[in-house]
């Protein structure tokens, strides 16, 4: 039996034991991949793990000397208004969540104005304030949208194409962005390629679809985010912990926890569950090597 099945098997004897409501769970460990099911293999909604492909997106495009992470984007979409201090946010900003710009999730936040983008931007900014919103990440990518076109159909012969990830939707918003921060859906070993991705710093099959350092950027120079355990700290999308590791973490336990060589893919549907497991994960993770 290979380390990642019994770290798997650890992890579905778990959420079994404690009624974790999981979909599917996906463990690499090393080049060994192995996946267990309690519900049908059908692509779901990753929620804010998608977050994280905004990110990649916007590496890449700067690795193609499209946006600069630095740039003032007041520069990239010279006819929006322009609230007072943001004249001063960035991509980098956006993607961390630390415009400073008060604009909080609703469940109707892609229809509450004409457009969001320009409503978020045209707000002001409180300074380098830590503040989770989906608006952040829809305007990060309205900006890059500006520099790239369609973000999904430049992400598919970068992205998608060459991790076979064929036939992919991202649910858009009334003006046709794409809606960013959620919306698009992955089975969960689809999810765990992007996973296998970012834990080999952006290289895929001898490939590097992405720099390095987009990579290191999404668990490094973290943004104060508070005092919640778990959500204390916030990089380029992803969340400090727990433990030693990182994750992109999105409602209803949607998680890619990456753990040294270690990636566990989690799709369920236990918002409220979700934290426990993940603690869980990355404690196993860290005992899998001493176990055989």
């Amino acid at each position: 039996m290979t380390r990642a099945q019994l770290l798997l098997d650890s992890l579905v004897h778990e959420a079994d034991a404690t009624g974790f409501g999981a979909h599917g769970m996906h463990v690499l460990l090393g080049d060994d991949a192995v996946e267990h099911r309690w519900a049908d293999d059908v692509r779901e909604d990753i929620q804010s793990v998608a977050k994280g492909i905004c990110v990649l997106a916007a590496g890449m495009a700067a690795d193609e000397g499209l946006v600069g992470f630095d740039v003032p984007v007041a520069e990239y979409l010279p006819d929006f208004d322009i609230g007072p201090g943001v004249d001063g946010v960035t991509l980098r900003h956006l993607l961390s969540m630390s415009s400073g710009i008060d604009l909080p999730w609703s469940e109707t936040l892609m229809t509450d104005w004409p457009d969001l983008a320009r409503e978020f931007l045209a707000r002001p900014s409180r300074g380098r304030a830590f503040q989770y919103s989906n608006a952040s990440t829809y305007t990060a990518m309205t900006v890059l949208a500006a520099r790239t076109g369609d973000v999904l159909e430049y992400l598919r012969p970068r992205l998608f194409d060459p991790l076979g990830i064929r036939d992919l939707e991202w649910q858009r918003c009334p003006n046709g962005r794409i809606v960013a921060g959620g919306g698009l859906a992955l089975r969960t070993e689809e999810m765990s390629r992007l996973g296998r991705l970012i834990r080999d710093g952006g290289r895929w099959q001898g490939r590097q679809l992405v720099s390095t350092g987009w990579i290191d950027a999404m668990h490094s120079e973290w943004v104060d985010a508070g005092t919640s355990p778990g959500y204390d700290r916030y990089a380029l999308a992803g969340w400090g912990g727990p433990g030693h590791a990182w994750r992109l973490h999105g409602a209803g336990g949607q998680m890619l926890l990456l753990a040294g060589p270690a990636v566990i893919t989690i799709t369920a549907d236990d918002h409220f569950g979700a934290d426990a497991m993940a603690a869980f994960a990355v404690d196993a993770a860290r005992a899998e090597p001493d176990r055989v």
